[in-house]
């Protein structure tokens, strides 16, 4: 069973300060600082044209940059630290004749390990990844999904310690992202760092521990996950009560958005409006829950874009 090896007890963290780069006159990139830490999944997400795939190969060293540094651990970043790092790109890079445990062999290979070593870590993460069946089909012969599956096999199976994917979940049903979601926790677990970009915010918000938000070329927001929702909440609140709630719409400072029984969802104006609610609620009847409404990564996201 593939076990992804634990990495050395030093805590890795990829760090981009500054990061400009521009083709002619248009500036896809200005200015772009965030980290990537070991041990967590970052989530890169933008709309169509943002930077992201820009970002990514700039640390990959596929495109230059202008100006700005990527760094290691405080160390500026050098190809030899680049050999331990996982690449998947948005494009699918398979060679479509070959077989499938061929093909991931194949490239462990290239990393040094032996062949008998290469064909167990192959086949090990490949089962992992739902294609243990599939191992000696031809990669086209694969359905897109599976040809995603394949394809973050080949950027896991030399144990990267920086991992970096571009849309790694594109074009997998839900019991499939469960499968890779699985996979990548695992590396987190095991102290890789992180970096995926996607358009599915969902799938981001539910797997994330941090976020980094680009649009136009520039970062909109960035952090831990929990402390952006916090930084972005509004003053929302749910209470759900035994009785009926309906006097929530004659306070002052409180503007009812649903209701419904002793359900109600509430815009206050401020913090101490909120508590003197929680505060009648307690002397009307039983409260069964009270608690502040943080927004969702859409939410924020069309917050800081616009």
């Amino acid at each position: 069973m593939w076990d992804p090896a634990p990495l050395r007890s030093v805590e890795r963290m990829l760090q981009l300060t500054g990061i400009t780069k521009s083709y002619g006159d248009r500036r896809a990139l200005d200015d772009v600082s965030f980290e990537v830490r070991a041990g967590r999944l970052t989530g890169f997400v933008g709309g169509n044209g943002a930077g992201k795939t820009t970002a990514m190969r700039i640390v990959l060293g596929v495109l230059g940059k202008d100006a700005g540094s990527i760094t290691l651990n405080g160390a500026e970043l050098t190809p030899g630290d680049r050999r331990h790092f996982g690449y998947m790109p948005e494009e699918r890079g398979l060679y479509p004749k070959m077989k499938v445990h061929e093909h991931i062999t194949y490239l462990a290979r290239l990393h040094g390990f032996s062949r008998a070593d290469a064909a167990t870590r192959a086949r090990d993460l490949l089962e992992r990844l739902g294609l243990g069946e599939r191992l000696n089909d031809n990669v086209e012969a694969l359905s897109l999904g599976n040809q995603q599956r394949a394809q973050i096999a080949a950027a896991l199976v030399h144990d990267p310690e920086v991992l970096i994917l571009d849309e790694p979940f594109s074009g997998l049903d839900p019991l499939a992202v469960d499968v890779v979601a699985g996979v990548l926790h695992e590396r987190a677990e095991a102290g890789v760092a992180v970096l995926f970009s996607s358009h599915q915010l969902d799938v981001v918000e539910r797997l994330c521990d941090d976020l980094v938000i680009i649009a136009g070329g520039t970062i909109r927001a960035a952090g831990p996950r929990d402390a952006l929702r916090r930084q972005h909440s509004t003053h929302r609140y749910e209470l759900v009560s035994s009785g009926d709630a309906g006097w929530l719409r004659d306070e002052p400072g409180v503007e009812v958005v649903e209701f419904d029984g002793g359900f109600a969802l509430f815009d206050a104006d401020s913090d101490d409006a909120a508590q003197r609610v929680l505060r009648l609620a307690v002397e009307r009847g039983d409260v069964a829950s009270f608690a502040p409404q943080h927004p969702s990564l859409a939410q924020i996201f069309k917050e800081v874009i616009q």
